[in-house]
């Protein structure tokens, strides 16, 4: 008797696999014969096999895949990933197309099925379709915590993450211990981006408590959760079962963070009820002051929908961005030996880089530019939605199709770039180019309504982080490694990309 509810729920599944696989290949007879009859001015592509159609092209290096198809199809091509038509361009000019001249037709996401947890899709700036809920997050977010004026309000608390940083790398300095550059940036992103945000720590430099560990693996995790492939993805009749449990992973890891969350709002909600508060200047203070008249779509679900947002998708820009900046200074020489002269020569050596010195500074801009375009963080950014039929190169992107728009394809166009493949930070000086959206040979934050809400943030921690790491040390290779030993392949890891081998690096003290 006792096996009958397994032979039960086993003929269930069974019954289960048997229907979809039968409604697979019937969707995929039609949706071929559908593509072939009214959808011919699809641009081209690999045939796709039935069922799972074009999903094996997509190894777990889709940028460079895709970026192959690409010099076959063309610049615009079509696939399709189990039932979802995808379309991916990979030239400046279309770029443009997707990015200003669409834009507000293709400015919709396609939602990982994971990020459907906490109904996080219906809150989360980065994957609301165009609403009003959606303009007035994106309004608070350029007003309210973007803004220069909010920023220049507290530097001091991104000031003392930099302190802290270069006291940690002072006291491995002084062990003659090499350092995990990943790790390091990653520790040091997370806490900036925390105290920025709402006064607190993250992670901790030294072991630190229980909870700050569990509060930066509880950011890792999820990162990595909502990028890894899920078949829920590519086909929505799965989303009703989860597969891979990748959904209820999610929902367990926001359910925590949203915990934090709460913890943290309470504690600084009965401090502003107490005589004599004074204000942190950070983000969630700025939420918090916003009048309540004027708060009624930003209430708490929203907001801890924002910081999530805002914690867990800015987290890895920075670090990734820096530990391939030392990676590539370190790999030229040269280059780097440029970027500390311009910091030793404005700044001076042991003096403290402030952010209003990043303007004085146009050789590290340089740096950080060629790093995003060699390496851009998010190589196919993130995934638009069609909103409806748009024609586009003389092609049709159907209505509800994918984008993908591969920036890191883009940033290695021979037809766009000299030498594309060569580090060099001088082909930025003296010119406008620029990673704010309207350079679309360059655009590794996106651009238009979908450009990175956090993109003034994230420069303003990286070339403090990097110039303040330049001018307080030397730095050499763990091991006597040489410069042309450098492993520089990349992986992705969740959404971002980062190199395939961790840096690992001694610092050595520069004397005044």
């Amino acid at each position: 008797m006792a096996t009958i509810p397994y032979m039960n729920i086993l003929s269930y599944i069974l019954i289960f696999l048997l229907i979809f696989i039968v409604t697979q290949v019937f969707y995929s007879l039609f949706a071929t014969k559908m593509r072939n009859k009214t959808n011919s001015k699809l641009p081209p592509g690999p045939f796709p096999l039935p069922i799972v159609g074009n999903l094996f092209v997509m190894n777990n290096k889709p940028h460079k895949s895709l970026a192959k198809l690409a010099k076959i199809y063309g610049p615009i091509l079509s696939l399709k990933l189990g039932q979802v038509t995808t379309i991916v361009v990979s030239s400046a000019d279309l770029a443009k197309e997707i990015l200003q001249t669409h834009d507000s037709l293709l400015s919709d996401r396609t939602v990982p099925h994971a990020l459907t947890a906490f109904n996080h899709d219906q809150f989360g700036v980065g994957f609301l379709p165009l609403s009003p809920l959606w303009r007035e997050m994106r309004k608070v977010c350029k007003n309210q915590l973007f803004s220069n004026k909010s920023l220049d309000a507290n530097q001091c608390i991104r000031r003392t993450k930099i302190d802290e940083l270069i006291g940690y790398v002072s006291q491995r300095n002084l062990k003659g211990e090499a350092i995990d550059m990943g790790k390091v940036a990653f520790r040091t992103s997370i806490n900036m981006l925390s105290n920025t945000i709402f006064s607190v720590d993250f992670a901790n430099n030294s072991a630190g408590t229980n909870e700050n560990k569990e509060n930066k693996d509880l950011v890792m995790n999820m990162a990595e959760t909502v990028g890894k492939p899920n078949m829920a993805d590519f086909f929505p009749l799965l989303r009703l079962i989860d597969p891979q449990g990748i959904k209820k992973t999610y929902m367990f890891y926001i359910g925590k963070l949203f915990n934090v969350f709460d913890n943290i709002i309470d504690q600084r909600l009965k401090l502003r009820e107490e005589d004599g508060f004074f204000t942190n200047n950070d983000m969630l203070d700025s939420l918090l002051d916003i009048p309540e008249e004027n708060r009624k779509e930003l209430d708490r679900e929203k907001i801890e929908h924002l910081l999530h947002d805002l914690l867990v998708g800015g987290t890895d820009t920075t670090t990734y961005t820096l530990e391939w900046a030392m990676a590539e200074l370190l790999h030229n020489p040269n280059i780097m030996s440029k970027v500390k002269k311009e910091l030793e020569d404005t700044i001076g050596i042991g003096n403290p880089l402030e952010e209003s010195d990043i303007t004085r500074l146009p050789y590290l801009q340089a740096v950080i530019k060629e790093t995003l375009r060699l390496h851009p963080i998010a190589p196919l950014l993130l995934p638009r939605k069609a909103k409806e039929d748009v024609e586009v190169n003389g092609y049709t992107i159907p209505k509800d199709a994918q984008i993908f728009v591969n920036v890191w394809a883009i940033g290695r166009d021979p037809e766009v770039w000299d030498n594309p493949y060569l580090f060099s930070p001088e082909r930025f000086l003296g010119t406008k180019l620029d990673i704010k959206g309207q350079n679309f040979q360059l655009t590794p934050f996106g651009s238009g309504r979908r450009i990175c809400p956090g993109l003034p943030l994230a420069m303003r921690m990286l070339h403090m982080m990097l110039g303040s790491l330049l001018i307080s040390f030397d730095w050499k290779l763990e091991n006597d490694m040489k410069p042309e030993e450098i492993d520089m392949e990349d992986a992705i890891q969740g959404l971002a990309l980062r190199k395939c081998e961790s840096l690992r690096v001694i610092p050595t003290k520069i004397s005044n």
